[in-house]
């Protein structure tokens, strides 16, 4: 689909939503248009809402294939709330392993689910951006869009 952020890859089965990613315009030659779905479809128009400023709280079954750890992590990445951020040490701490602050990032840069799964979210200690698997540049839009600066995000 395109989208402010470019060209993003959105694949879905019949459970749920399995991949979202952006920058792919590179890949664009390499695939074809997927089969329309009910949840590909949904996906499409949550993810053009939030764009639009209209959504803030995405509604879509997710099938991502990961580890029991990465699951626990991205389900805790949902639970930040939209226009909010929290640190990598948070997630750990949430998730009941403060030593796990690593494996947290690594988690989080292995999100095949962008922005649905709002990894964009997850921000250094120092309260910095860090590492962005679609570029530090997008992750600066998706949370300028949520803190309610769409200029920035166009």
């Amino acid at each position: 689909m395109e989208s402010p952020l470019g060209l993003m890859a959105v694949s879905a089965v019949e459970e749920g939503l399995t991949y979202v990613h952006m920058g792919v315009e590179e890949m664009k030659d390499a695939w074809g248009p997927e089969a329309a779905t009910p949840v590909l479809e949904a996906a499409v128009d949550q993810l053009e809402a939030y764009f639009a400023g209209d959504l803030k709280d995405f509604d879509l079954p997710l099938a991502a294939e990961g580890t029991e750890f990465q699951h626990r992590v991205w389900d805790e990445l949902c639970r930040i709330p939209y226009g909010e951020t929290v640190a990598y040490m948070d997630i750990a701490d949430r998730i009941g392993d403060r030593k796990a602050v690593r494996a947290v990032g690594l988690a989080n840069g292995r999100n095949p689910i962008a922005i649905i799964v709002p990894c964009h979210r997850v921000i250094g200690a120092n309260g910095k951006l860090t590492g962005y698997a679609g570029g530090l540049w997008r992750k600066e839009r998706l949370l300028s869009l949520e803190r309610g600066e769409p200029a920035l995000f166009a």
